[in-house]
């Protein structure tokens, strides 16, 4: 199974770091076919996914290619638990690994399970914020199934910010820990911000199937995330927040009511320049509709969002990604 992706030269590379990483400190652990099912639904693993993860599970563990990519992908989640921005690459594998493919890092955040429930524990972290932050694993694999009618991870490598500790959620929002880089930094040092670039900051994210982004949410949100961080990372002073989002494009302005819960979330920021502009068609249409490569002319019209984005694009119009900021 290996071959298939020496023969990519993308993966090759990847496999390349894993190996110069050299050997894993312990070899990674599932649990086994009775535990499993309790495991998968405590991160909300879409029900109709359960009994084919329990059997796929054997093929892996009797897979010794299999095992030992799990071995590495597990040490690199899990070492150096907690950093801010070390990261861990985790990309799609080939076609010729099929569903197995498909889900291998299902299997791997599973394994990294015990590791981010004891830095949480550590860190004194709810156990309510813990569960619904790693149930994200779940919500992915829905957003999979509604863009390709099947399991598997859209981007396997996003869960691995919650399994390293360095994403929660709370409440409404996920905050991401971060740092300012050098342009968005340089936009709030210029505002006159007490901020700048290199400093702590917490990365906005919105997620799909969680309700409407309405004003009292985030409000809720942003004040259990100042108390949250301020609790179980007293050693970080995050003082801004950020965010990258076509959520942010100011032409949605344009197309929505000054009242709609995209407008208002757009009115907390302050947009950064700098960022350049490139056509970002495909974010919104996967978050709106479900999957990047829908045909624009058949893009549905129930609602204000689906026609905002549609009509715009139809009438020859691009979305682009929005970069903003706001004082914490």
């Amino acid at each position: 199974m290996l071959e298939a992706l020496r023969a990519d030269a993308r993966l090759a590379a990847w496999l390349r770091e894993l190996e110069d990483a050299g050997e894993p400190e312990a070899g990674a652990v599932l649990p086994d076919a009775d535990e499993l099912p309790e495991v998968l639904l405590d991160l909300a693993v879409p029900h109709e996914d359960i009994n084919a993860l329990v059997a796929l599970r054997e093929r892996l563990w009797a897979d010794a290619e299999a095992r030992w990519l799990l071995d590495r992908c597990v040490d690199a989640v899990v070492r150096g638990m907690g950093a801010v921005g070390r990261g861990g690459r985790a990309p799609v594998l080939p076609e010729a690994w099929g569903e197995l493919g498909r889900c291998f890092f299902v299997y791997v955040y599973v394994a990294a399970l015990p590791h981010v429930r004891a830095y949480h524990r550590g860190r004194g972290i709810p156990d309510d914020v813990s569960r619904r932050t790693l149930a994200d694993l779940g919500r992915h694999m829905a957003v999979h199934r509604r863009a390709y009618g099947n399991r598997g991870l859209v981007v396997p490598e996003w869960p691995g910010l919650h399994f390293r500790g360095e994403l929660y959620q709370v409440g409404r929002l996920q905050f991401q820990r971060a740092v300012l880089g050098a342009r968005m930094g340089g936009a709030t040092r210029a505002a006159g911000h007490a901020a700048g670039p290199g400093d702590p900051c917490l990365n906005l994210h919105i997620t799909g199937f969680g309700g409407p982004l309405t004003p009292t949410a985030c409000e809720r949100s942003l004040a259990m995330a100042r108390e949250f961080f301020a609790r179980h990372f007293p050693e970080e002073r995050y003082e801004t927040a950020v965010c990258h989002s076509w959520l942010l494009d100011p032409q949605l302005r344009n197309r929505l009511p000054a009242d709609s819960n995209i407008v208002r979330f757009q009115e907390r920021f302050h947009l950064a320049d700098g960022y350049g502009r490139r056509p970002e068609d495909g974010d919104p249409v996967a978050f709106v509709f479900g999957a990047r490569d829908l045909p624009v002319a058949e893009l549905p019209r129930r609602t204000r969002v689906e026609r905002a984005v549609g009509d715009h694009l139809r009438a020859g119009g691009h979305w682009y990604g929005g970069h903003g900021w706001f004082p914490l």
